[in-house]
C-alpha cells in the first residue's frame, strides 16, 4: 500500500463530511489534502481512544518528533510520507501542525471549559488551525481569506460540539461552557446523565445561533478573487450548515443520538455548491 492508498483509506473511512468536498479538486491538491485530513485524524484518534491519559501523551509525543522528521525531509509514517511532496509548497509547516496536537493534548485533560473564550481556544486549536492549512492547500492570495478559514474552521466545530453532545458526554466531556448551561439552570451532571427537556433545547438554540452567525462572519470575510479557489471549503460549509439546519428542525436530539445527512445528500449538495460557487 503507498502513502497515498493509505491517507486515502484513513479519509474515506471517516465517513466525515469533509471527504466530499475532496472529490472535485484537481489531482495533487485532492492528494495533499487528504493526507492532511488523515494526519487531524491519526492524531483525533490518540486522544479519543487511548485508554491512559500517559499513552495518549507518548503517543502525540511521537507525532511531534515525526512533525520534525517531515519539516527535515525524512518522515516514516504513510501520512507523513505522503505530505511531503506538498508541505513547502502548499503551507503544511510544522508550527500548525503542533498547534494541532497542542489541542488534541487538551482533550487529555480538558474535560469542562467555564466559558466560551476558554473553549475558543480549544477550537482554534483544533479546528481554525485546521481551516488555514486547508485554504493554504486549496490556494489563496489575499491574506483576508486565511481569516475566512480560521472562522469557517470555527464554525464547523461548534456544529461538531452540537452534533456531538451525546456522544462527548458517554466519554464524560462536556464542551457546552459552564457558564451558559447555569444561565439555564443546567449543570454538566445534567448533559452526563443526557438529561434534554426544554431548559437544554434552548440552550442548544443559542449554541446553534452561535454557530450559524460564526458561517456568516467567515464567508464575509473570502476575499471574491478566492472564492473559486476555496470552493472545497464552500462544499464543507454547505454539508455543515444543512447538517445543522437538520439537527435544529429535529429538535436537538443530539443526547439520544448522532444526526447525520445520508451520503448521496452530502454528494448532491457537494456537486451543487461546487457548479455554482
Amino acid at each position: 500500500m503507498t502513502p497515498d492508498d493509505y491517507c486515502q483509506q484513513k479519509a474515506a473511512a471517516s465517513g466525515s463530511s469533509f471527504y466530499y468536498s475532496f472529490l472535485f479538486l484537481p489531482p495533487p491538491r485532492r492528494r495533499a489534502i487528504t493526507a492532511f485530513y488523515a494526519f487531524c485524524r491519526e492524531v483525533d484518534d490518540v486522544a479519543d481512544e487511548a485508554s491512559e491519559a500517559a499513552v495518549a501523551r507518548a503517543k502525540l509525543a511521537w507525532w511531534r518528533t515525526e512533525v520534525a522528521n517531515l519539516e527535515a525531509g525524512h518522515p516514516s509514517h504513510p501520512v507523513t510520507r505522503a505530505l511531503l511532496p506538498f508541505a513547502a509548497e502548499m503551507g503544511i509547516d510544522a508550527a500548525r501542525l503542533n498547534e494541532i496536537i497542542d489541542g488534541m493534548e487538551m482533550d487529555l485533560t480538558h474535560h469542562r471549559y467555564a466559558d466560551f473564550d476558554s473553549l475558543r481556544l480549544y477550537c482554534h486549536r483544533v479546528a481554525g488551525v485546521v481551516g488555514q492549512v486547508a485554504a493554504s492547500i486549496f490556494g489563496y492570495r489575499h491574506a483576508q481569506t486565511l481569516e475566512y478559514a480560521e472562522r469557517l474552521g470555527l464554525a464547523f466545530q461548534l456544529t461538531n460540539i452540537i452534533r456531538d453532545v451525546g456522544e462527548d458526554a458517554r466519554r464524560g466531556r462536556v464542551y457546552l461552557p459552564a457558564d451558559e448551561l447555569a444561565r439555564h439552570g443546567l449543570r454538566a451532571e445534567d448533559i452526563l446523565a443526557r438529561r434534554g427537556g426544554e431548559a437544554f433545547r434552548a440552550l442548544m438554540a443559542e449554541q446553534a445561533d452561535r454557530a450559524e452567525a460564526t458561517y456568516a462572519d467567515a464567508l464575509a470575510r473570502l476575499h471574491p478573487e478566492d472564492r473559486r479557489d476555496q470552493r472545497a471549503g464552500l462544499i464543507m460549509a454547505a454539508i455543515y450548515r444543512a447538517l445543522l439546519a437538520e439537527i435544529r428542525r429535529d429538535g436537538f436530539p443530539v443526547l439520544e443520538g448522532r444526526v447525520s445527512l445520508t451520503p448521496l445528500r452530502k454528494l448532491w449538495i457537494a456537486w451543487k455548491t461546487w457548479v455554482r460557487a
